[in-house]
């Protein structure tokens, strides 16, 4: 009697956990449809004539478009590609030796049987809790390294971070097995072949998401880029952008601008429509990264936080 009371109650329970799925999802729907709408209305304001923007405001059904804002900011073409180039150089050759650095770090904090590991785990900690202040970072990075106007400031500074190693160490502790770097050093490997053979190709899915979070950083540091970089050709594309909407700024409100700077802008200075050109600049790329990503972002922060 009791198993049959239990079939019987069973169909009840899923009809109730599909239903509460089908809510959750239509919840879910709605909330992604919200967070979308202002990325499409950047996209719409970015082709919106800008008098009309002036007039009417932002809007997703606009009925004048201008490409005034698109080509204001083009009009920075070769300067705008070679900063392009700065920043994905940055990006990408900062995150892949910051994860080089970072995994090698929380390996050796992560060994039990280094006698140094709680040392360097200290260690790593006081910069997180103490930090000298912007200041005396840039009196060492330009007065003792000697790196004013160098590429490296733009790498260095956001090369290793304290909460990074942190994951990265928790899931070489809690997701890949001792005994299997046990069973390596058993079989007379040492610590850079148990490394670099063993322990790193498990790390994949912590090493994407942190090196997401580490590119993310990189493509949109400019503070870096405004305190030490002055020649052109290194400033990153953040720090040029900045320029074009201070040059935009700079013409609003100056009433000396010849008529011929106008009319070369098509009559109107597009601040608005500028505006959303350059977020799309900047948002695109992590835009199109991100579906790649996101299934390593995700297990590699949850994979390693709960011992299996």
């Amino acid at each position: 009697m009791a198993k049959k009371k239990d079939l019987d109650l069973a169909p009840s329970r899923k009809e109730k956990a599909g239903v509460g799925q089908y809510i959750l999802t239509f919840f879910l729907l709605l909330y992604t449809l919200f967070a979308f709408l202002p990325v499409v209305l950047t996209f719409v304001a970015a082709f919106t004539d800008e008098k009309y923007i002036t007039q009417h405001g932002f809007t997703f059904f606009p009925e004048k478009w201008s490409l005034n804002g698109v080509n204001a900011v083009l009009r920075y073409g070769k300067r705008l590609l070679t900063s392009y180039g700065v920043t994905i150089f940055v990006t990408v050759f900062g995150t892949l030796v910051g994860l080089l650095v970072m995994s090698m770090f929380a390996y050796s904090i992560s060994r039990k049987d280094f006698r140094l590991s709680r040392f360097l785990s200290v260690y790593l900690l006081i910069p997180m809790l103490f930090n000298g202040g912007q200041l005396s970072g840039y009196i060492v990075f330009t007065t003792y390294y000697h790196l004013k106007d160098s590429l490296w400031l733009l790498i260095l500074p956001l090369m290793v971070t304290t909460m990074n190693v942190i994951i990265l160490r928790t899931y070489i502790a809690n997701s890949i097995p001792a005994e299997l770097m046990e069973a390596a050093k058993i079989d007379g490997a040492g610590e850079y072949r148990t490394f670099f053979q063993i322990t790193l190709p498990l790390m994949k899915p912590s090493l994407a998401a942190v090196g997401f979070m580490m590119a993310t950083a990189y493509w949109n540091d400019w503070q870096n880029a405004l305190l030490y970089i002055t020649t052109d050709s290194k400033k990153p594309l953040q720090l040029l952008l900045i320029n074009i909407q201070k040059s935009i700024e700079f013409l609003l409100n100056n009433s000396n601008v010849p008529a011929s700077a106008r009319a070369a802008m098509g009559g109107t200075i597009p601040q608005y429509s500028a505006t959303m050109t350059t977020v799309i600049i900047v948002i695109g790329p992590i835009m199109v990264a991100y579906p790649f990503f996101q299934k390593y972002f995700v297990k590699g922060l949850t994979v390693g936080s709960v011992k299996g």
